[in-house]
Order: structure tokens, then sequence, then C-alpha cells
């Protein structure tokens, strides 16, 4: 699952694969210049995230006990 989101991602062009020529292969990733301009929109995500973390945790209670 890791792999395929890693692959996916670099993809899209988000994220730079890199493979040292090492035994055993080391594979590295970093951000492209696309994937940091991700970075203000992924910082809100996380603000609203904290902000309704409350609200998202009693959701989740509710849902529970209405699925059984």
């Amino acid at each position: 699952m890791l792999t395929q989101t890693l692959r996916n991602l670099e993809r899209d062009g988000l994220v730079r694969r890199s493979v040292a020529t090492t035994m055993p292969p080391q594979v590295t990733y970093s951000l492209t210049p696309l994937g940091e301009s991700l970075s203000e929109a992924i910082s809100n995500i996380r603000v609203w995230a904290y902000r309704h973390i409350d609200d998202i945790e009693t959701a989740r209670v509710y849902y529970d006990s209405a699925s059984g």
C-alpha cells in the first residue's frame, strides 16, 4: 500500500525517488517543487483537524454505536 502510494505521488510529480547503488540498494524520497507547493494547503487542513478533533471523535462514537 505504501509503495503504491509513493508511486502515485511520484507519477503526479509530487515526490522524487532516488536510488543509491549500495548493497542493499537505498531508496529515498523528497518533495519536488510541486509537492512543496502543497505545504500551505496541508497546514490549513492540519489546523482545521485540530480545531474540530472533538467533533470528529463525537461523530465516530455516534457512528460506531449506531453501527452495532
